[in-house]
């Protein structure tokens, strides 16, 4: 599976109408893939609407990035974003697909999206330590997606649900005091560059 994570910086007070029009763009007659989650950032970057969209074939994906890109009115936000940016990624071979909260019962409304920086070389043995390790964890909290970077730098970005941020810490905290988290060994594989950011479902996100 392959996915599309775009971020829209957005002038203060504008969520809403930009969700409608991210909706609306995401659903038209000639648009690719499939609108999976549309959070809007509470913690880290503010302002920033991040859209997950899902494609079952590389094809796909490059096709929408291309409709988006040669858009007047991109994610029908045009007049509005500030900036934009589409990053493309590869679901872990072994992850089953994001499906919306009504399919998978995956829920939040608190998501963590984080992005980890890999070594040369790391991408097989980090895949490796998370089909290890993911298992155990997510008896703990779901792992919405993992999934590698196919442009840019060698990086991932995990994707975790949780109810509350009270939640996020005991469960962070129990994972780390029962040995179960983070994969052992998994953090000689990652570089220094890694970010973290919180964010809450939109009214349109199919991710809950």
């Amino acid at each position: 599976m392959y996915y599309e994570l775009a971020t829209l910086t957005l002038p203060f007070g504008t969520a809403a109408q930009a969700a409608t029009a991210v909706e609306a763009f995401t659903a038209a007659p000639d648009a690719g893939g499939e609108l999976l989650g549309c959070w809007f950032t509470d913690i880290g970057t503010l302002n920033q609407m991040i859209v997950l969209r899902g494609f079952a074939e590389l094809s796909l994906l490059s096709a929408e990035r291309e409709r988006t890109q040669k858009s007047d009115n991109p994610f029908g936000c045009g007049t509005v974003a500030l900036s934009l940016e589409q990053h493309s990624y590869k679901g872990f071979p072994w992850m089953k697909p994001v499906r919306p909260s009504s399919q998978s019962g995956i829920a939040g409304p608190v998501y963590e999206i984080r992005t980890y920086g890999i070594k040369p070389g790391g991408v097989q043995p980090t895949i490796d330590l998370w089909e290890e390790y993911v298992p155990a964890r997510e008896k703990l909290s779901p792992c919405v997606t993992a999934m590698v970077a196919i442009d840019g730098p060698l990086r991932f970005t995990n994707i975790w649900a949780y109810p509350t941020l009270d939640a996020r810490s005991k469960v962070r905290a129990d994972a780390v005091a029962q040995g179960i988290w983070p994969p052992k060994g998994g953090p000689a594989w990652l570089t220094p560059q890694m970010s973290s950011t919180i964010a809450m479902p939109t009214a349109v996100s199919p991710l809950k």
